[in-house]
């Protein structure tokens, strides 16, 4: 059975998708609440930086350190270096990911700054990113900088 968050971050990734974006999906939650939600809208805006976490996280608003602190941050893919460095900034402790075959980002490095990571392994993020990459390759490569 899937994770109720990450289910709300596939979601996210499913609308993307319907928008002609790219299907990555995040969600914060802090304690039982998801408190955002957010999708990959680099194309849906013309945007250089409107990945899912970052999305997600500009939907949150502006909130306290101290809830930072007691957030999770759900992605259906591994964060990139970008994501990642929106996450250690704030110092949110913990980040939940869907799947990280199609594309890893820093973990090790997410690691070694003392943030918790869970890799899911979830065969619904893998197979959306693989039919994502397989039908639109030039797309992804521009997503992820190659």
């Amino acid at each position: 059975m899937t994770d109720p968050f990450l289910a709300a971050a596939i979601e996210e990734a499913e609308i993307g998708r319907a928008e002609g974006g790219i299907p990555i999906g995040s969600v914060l939650v802090i304690g039982d609440a998801i408190v955002a939600r957010g999708h990959n809208r680099r194309v849906q805006n013309g945007s250089a930086i409107l990945h899912a976490e970052m999305d997600c996280l500009e939907r949150a608003g502006r909130l306290t350190a101290a809830s930072y602190r007691r957030a999770t941050l759900y992605s259906t893919l591994s964060p990139c270096d970008m994501c990642s460095g929106t996450a250690l900034l704030y110092r949110i402790p913990r980040i939940v990911i869907g799947e990280n075959r199609t594309f890893q980002g820093p973990e090790s490095y997410l690691r070694s700054r003392g943030v918790e990571l869970r890799i899911l392994d979830d065969p619904e993020c893998l197979r959306l990113m693989r039919e994502f990459i397989a039908l639109q390759p030039q797309l992804w490569n521009e997503d992820i900088g190659v």
